[in-house]
């Protein structure tokens, strides 16, 4: 292996967007445009498809300050894809990657992009080509292993604690059962990022139901109706994966009429049956008549007006060190973000197979499945990645008047 890599750098990004993506595509591209052994910075469009297809964009001809308001936009600037690449197509990949003389393949995204970055490095390897390939993490679900949190969840999380905040404002003007089905197919991070939204004692969210705990149709129903009977509202906040003991979606249960996507999942939030579901269930069951759901669906990865401050430059330093373990340490792996102190953080490289194709699932210190409810340490994780600036709702504390007629509706 030579000590200066001489050749152009690949950029890619791949999966569901995020608001801050693109933070980590400019931190890339700027920081490898400083080293002299870079040749050209090119950025594939569509994921890996794209560098299968040779579509490639090149970097190094775009502007400094169009880059940082690129930066500053959600969603893919590169666009993405939903392919899950097999070691023949990670094949084809590599042969692209030598024949433009890419020497640095940087891959932006979650578990199944960690992976194909790391059958992309092995291919390098079998082939005695050096390929220097970093993964930059990405995924709003949280679930990345060895990463104490990863780019893109604190955003989202700060949404949906937002969303709830009004929802549950809506709710005590309104007083009824609200369901919001929050994305996260094995990992209920996100969901409880929802009781964020919380400031007095009988606000919503009343229940949280995560996919790492059996969901029981019948529990369910008592718990709502406990809640509704103690507050004479109740707000939920449901994980589109939650799942029975057996380990099937719960709306596999609910319905047969079940959607699949490309890679034989089952369809969870996006058609917003779950939510419809179990409204059908409080609504028949419970005689409750005023239940609305809402499935978030895509909502929570890109919205522009809602971006955690902190997720931004964590997101932007993930790229940066990208190319510096690559280019100036002449490493492979994936970079991990490391907790320090209350509150900061450190970036760690680690081995592309101790990240590859593992999935994270919430601590059990951060949910208490007695009560449906996230701990204080889920708030104490939680509460600094949402950022600066945070809202909080306020209630009226005048006294009441007292009646003259005694009237009652």
């Amino acid at each position: 292996m030579s000590s200066i890599l001489t050749g152009k750098v690949l950029i890619a990004q791949s999966g569901g967007p995020t608001a801050v993506i693109n933070q980590s595509l400019a931190g890339a591209v700027l920081e490898s445009r400083k080293f002299p052994q870079i040749t050209k910075v090119y950025g594939a469009l569509h994921g890996v498809r794209g560098i299968i297809n040779e579509e490639f964009v090149d970097l190094t001809q775009e502007t400094t300050n169009n880059l940082e308001k690129v930066g500053l936009t959600p969603s893919s600037a590169l666009l993405s894809t939903r392919d899950k690449p097999d070691e023949k197509y990670c094949r084809e990949i590599f042969e692209v990657l030598r024949a433009h003389e890419v020497r640095y393949f940087f891959y932006i995204g979650g578990n199944d992009s960690s992976d194909t970055a790391h059958i992309v490095n092995v291919e390098a390897e079998k082939s005695g080509y050096d390929l220097r390939v970093i993964h930059i993490p990405k995924t709003i679900d949280n679930d990345l292993v060895i990463n104490d949190h990863t780019p893109g969840f604190p955003s989202a999380a700060r949404f949906v604690a937002q969303a709830f905040m009004g929802i549950n404002l809506d709710n005590a003007s309104l007083p009824g059962v609200y369901i919001g089905v929050v994305m996260g197919r094995h990992a209920g991070f996100l969901t409880c990022a929802s009781a964020l939204a919380r400031k007095y004692p009988d606000d919503g969210p009343h229940l949280i139901y995560v996919p790492e705990k059996p969901f029981s149709v019948d529990g369910f129903l008592s718990e709502v109706k406990a809640a509704y009977d103690k507050y004479g509202r109740c707000i939920v906040a449901v994980s589109e994966g939650i799942q029975d003991s057996q380990g099937q979606p719960i709306i596999t249960s609910l319905t047969s009429n079940v959607e699949k996507d490309a890679h034989g999942n089952v369809q969870l939030s996006g058609t917003g049956a779950l939510g419809d579901l179990l409204s059908e269930e409080v609504k028949n069951k419970l005689k409750i008549k005023r239940v609305r759901s809402d499935t978030f669906g895509y909502l929570q990865r890109s919205f522009i007006g809602c971006v955690s401050d902190v997720d931004q430059h964590e997101a932007r330093e993930v790229g940066e060190k990208a190319a510096q373990f690559a280019i100036w340490h002449n490493i492979d792996g994936s970079i991990t973000i490391q907790r320090t102190g209350n509150y900061s953080v450190d970036y760690k490289l680690a081995r592309l197979d101790e990240i590859a194709a593992k999935t994270r699932h919430m601590p059990e210190e951060f949910y208490d499945n007695t009560r449906k409810d996230v701990t204080e340490k889920f708030y104490m994780y939680c509460r600094p990645l949402l950022g600066s600036g945070f809202p909080q709702p306020h209630r009226i504390r005048a006294p009441l008047v007292a009646k003259v007629l005694n009237k009652k509706i």
